[in-house]
């Protein structure tokens, strides 16, 4: 039976049973439930549409100071028991883990308003009509478009030993748009998320990939050097995330291999950046609890350019004598916690505000292909990507050739002059942020090779 068919008292209740059956000193159940309906399109055609579904248990047990993880596909009771079993012959053959503190009765995660029936029930007819209206748009400026138009329905669900019963139920809506003319010497992209996709502009989205496309025409090569750069929200968030990866785990933090480790209470960028982990922002409220069905927390990550904390998981907070903050990965998961739903505050300027207070400086869709390079000054390595634009004088003059930027995330959001006044939900990597363009001085771009 497809796991979209039980109710959520069913799952409950089959988690709640098999615990009960568990020979283990304690025992947790996590189910993984997702459905996933996608249309890819390619060259101005649909090329696929796809439907899915799965679920999932993960099994943790801990019998005599060991901790020992199996999953199983599947949910019947025999299948449940097997896993269960199959997790404790394990926890025989290993180490007292002293660093694990135990399973913990968490009090009820607060409802999240995430799930919407018009984005579960948006049909394969449904993501063909829109895509059909911007491969339309497109047509008229002779481009070409490709994408996805992804629609997923997750249900969670934590159940203990030791008392521990949590249960969600989202959607998310996601559109991808990238245009471009048959040498790609034009190259334009747009991205929209949601909840509910009735909030995903199709048409606006594709305006948006058209008209980046048109304008990046003919670029031009420029030097490599140091520029001012008008961010777009999608490019901030792509250095947001990295950032959150090097920067705000409890698990490197308290092993003391963090960038924030002996830094809390510094200064670690400018003082018009605040950067929370908001699991309740509600332009796109996240998983109320965690995957060891501990409720979120809000957490301030930076305040006025303070470094102010990180996220916990209950293995890192014991390390680090402090409490969980929710932030838990899946047993079986071992890189340890890190924020999936950060929020930048904003500033009050426009990006048309920024361009026009620009004497010479690049204006920059996004970035693509990140990697690291100096992890501990969180130095990233980046191309630009889907339009980016020359600004001299308080004007965009002319589309630029795709540079690759190697800034360090910190420095450079300690060089941020003006930050925008309307926050983008842009989402990467199952982690989600809101965020504002940006304008930042002396970002190093070097020669693209690629």
């Amino acid at each position: 039976m497809s796991s979209m068919a039980y109710t959520r008292d069913d799952i409950l209740r089959t988690l709640r049973a098999a615990v009960g059956r568990s020979s283990a000193e304690q025992t947790e159940l996590t189910f993984i439930g997702q459905r996933e309906a996608s249309t890819r399109f390619a060259e101005n055609v649909i090329h696929q549409n796809m439907l899915s579904e799965d679920g999932r248990v993960t099994v943790r047990v801990v019998d005599n100071g060991r901790v020992a993880v199996s999953s199983t596909n599947d949910l019947s009771n025999d299948g449940l028991d097997s896993a269960i079993a199959d997790a404790y012959a394990i926890a025989a053959f290993l180490e007292t883990d002293a660093s694990f503190p135990g399973l913990v009765e968490s009090p009820d995660a607060r409802d999240g308003d995430a799930f919407f029936a018009s984005t579960a029930g948006y049909s394969a007819e449904d993501r063909a009509l829109s895509v059909r209206e911007i491969v339309d748009i497109a047509k008229r400026s002779q481009l070409e478009t490709s994408g996805l138009y992804r629609l997923q329905t997750d249900r969670i669900a934590v159940v203990n030993s030791m008392g521990t019963e949590q249960y969600y139920q989202g959607t998310a809506a996601e559109l991808s748009v990238s245009a471009a003319d048959d040498d790609e010497f034009a190259q334009g992209w747009g991205i929209g998320a949601s909840r509910d996709v009735n909030r995903i502009e199709s048409a606006a989205i594709g305006k948006t990939a058209v008209s980046r496309a048109n304008r990046s025409r003919n670029p031009v090569a420029i030097e490599p050097g140091k520029y001012t750069v008008i961010l777009e929200p999608a490019a901030v968030g792509q250095l947001l995330l990295f950032l959150g990866f090097l920067a705000f785990s409890g698990k490197s933090y308290a092993q003391g291999r963090g960038i924030l480790t002996g830094r809390m209470g510094e200064q670690v960028a400018g003082t018009n950046i605040t950067i929370h982990e908001d699991p309740f922002m509600s332009a796109y409220p996240g998983v109320p609890f965690d995957y060891e069905g501990v409720p979120k927390r809000k957490v301030a990550l930076i305040e006025n350019g303070i470094a102010r904390g990180v996220v916990h998981d209950r293995r890192s907070a014991a390390m680090a004598g402090t409490e969980s903050t929710g932030h838990a990965l899946p047993a079986d998961n071992p890189r340890g916690p890190y924020p999936k739903n950060m929020v930048m505050a904003t500033g009050d300027a426009s990006i048309d505000e920024m361009i026009k207070s620009t004497t010479r400086g690049l204006l920059i869709t996004h970035f693509w292909y990140i990697n690291y390079l100096n992890p501990m000054r969180t130095q990233i390595s980046g191309s630009t990507r889907d339009g980016t634009f020359l600004v001299e004088n308080g004007e965009i003059t002319t589309p630029v050739e795709n540079m690759r930027a190697t800034p360090s995330i910190l420095e450079s959001f300690s060089n941020v002059e003006m930050l925008g006044n309307e926050p983008s939900i842009y989402p990467q990597y199952s982690v989600v942020m809101s965020v504002p363009a940006m304008r930042i001085i002396g970002m190093p771009f070097v020669e693209e090779t690629g």
